[in-house]
């Protein structure tokens, strides 16, 4: 990369929102397997954009309570630490979304697609020996936060890019590195290294296409999130080319693409959870 697109995405990075220093309080505490219910309800009660979105999540129709939940603490205890946690990520994830873009980077459907291969990359981690589902889930929904970085900063030749991708029917990534120089992955690594994920996070956002594709159980498992997601239809971030599993991640999931797809049933609620979300 010359340093001055190094520089530019360097400048597009600091351009974005710091990631909620909540949700990674949040995300930290959660890893400590002593960590109680008190500790989490101080970190949201701090924060009350989160706190909000909480009561408002779990108080919507996707929860279906007979009785509403007024407090940061009913909600912790009814929902229980995990879910929390994939809560405020959501949170954070959709809060950081800019509104508009002059790419015409259709962003309700990217925040589907995300949202769903997040998911579908949660249920394929138990699969694998060296996979956190809650690594895999965060790996998921950030897979392709670069798009919205070059979508906003570099609309332009994000835009010439996506048709590209369409006329040409190949991938997106690979008319990113025709027009740009670099694909969406080397601005979603960096932004991570911003808001200082652990590497093995950034390892996986950035080493996750091509010749640049790392052997790894999460990069697997987000590899294969992300093209089930696509030829399912499960929302669209920009690509709907859908690649074949590679041999190396068909040998760690135990299977072909079809395979992998059938293997898990019914990913339905999957998508319809995914909508629900999106939406509040």
């Amino acid at each position: 990369m010359n340093p001055e697109l190094f520089q530019k995405l360097a400048a597009a990075a600091d351009g974005m929102p710091a990631f909620p220093q909540s949700v990674q309080k949040i995300l930290g505490l959660t890893r400590d397997i002593n960590c109680s219910h008190k500790d989490l309800i101080q970190i949201i009660d701090k924060d009350p954009v989160v706190a909000v979105k909480v009561l408002r999540i779990v108080n919507s129709a996707y929860y279906a309570l007979t009785k509403p939940i007024t407090s940061i603490n009913h909600a912790v205890v009814y929902l229980g630490l995990n879910t929390i946690k994939n809560l405020t990520l959501k949170i954070a994830a959709i809060g950081m979304l800019p509104t508009h873009n002059a790419a015409g980077f259709d962003g309700p459907q990217y925040l589907l697609h995300s949202l769903a291969t997040a998911g579908i990359a949660k249920q394929l981690a138990p699969r694998v020996v060296d996979a956190n589902p809650m690594d895999c889930f965060i790996a998921g929904l950030l897979h392709d936060y670069g798009k919205v970085v070059l979508a906003q900063f570099m609309p332009a030749e994000f835009r010439i890019a996506l048709e590209l991708s369409q006329e040409k029917k190949i991938s997106l990534h690979l008319t990113l590195r025709e027009v740009i120089g670099i694909d969406h992955t080397v601005v979603g690594a960096m932004l991570l290294e911003k808001w200082r994920f652990a590497p093995n996070l950034v390892e996986t956002i950035r080493h996750q296409y091509g010749t640049d594709l790392k052997d790894t159980d999460m990069i697997a498992c987000v590899f294969a999130a992300n093209q089930i997601s696509k030829k399912l239809e499960f929302g669209f971030g920009g690509n709907p080319w859908v690649d074949e599993l590679p041999p190396t991640i068909a040998k760690r999931l135990g299977g072909t693409l079809d395979e992998v797809i059938v293997s898990l049933g019914d990913l339905v609620p999957t998508f319809e959870e995914a909508k629900i979300f999106s939406t509040i």
